[in-house]
């Protein structure tokens, strides 16, 4: 069982990248977006149930990220618009269940993909 994270870059603050996670073998009731930057703990990003149904955000990315999935196709992805410069980090996707904030429910993680913004 893996998961594949895909689609960082570096972009231009102001710009938009759609990152994917890959899940081979199966798929988790949630799937999450992490991210972590140089020096920072990793943080929540985003998650969304099973049936895409509910959808939580940080604060920070409330309005900026959008999240869905697919789950014919075991994908699940996250729309990043109007990126900002402190949105550079590590994006890691996961699979678990529970309390979708916390990194401990999720118990399969994938290598992560490097966004970068620049001013």
């Amino acid at each position: 069982v893996q998961l594949q994270a895909s689609g960082g870059g570096l972009v231009q603050a102001g710009g938009s990248l759609r990152l994917s996670c890959a899940a081979s073998g199966r798929t988790w009731y949630s799937m999450g977006w992490f991210r972590q930057a140089p020096g920072k703990e990793r943080e929540f990003v985003s998650s969304i149930s099973w049936s895409g149904g509910s959808t939580y955000y940080a604060d920070s990315v409330k309005g900026q990220f959008t999240i869905s999935r697919d789950n014919d196709k075991n994908m699940v992805y996250l729309q990043m618009n109007s990126l900002k410069p402190e949105d550079t980090a590590v994006y890691y996707c996961a699979g678990g269940s529970g309390n979708y904030w916390k990194t401990s429910s999720y118990n399969v993680w994938g290598q992560g993909t490097q966004v970068t913004v620049s001013s």
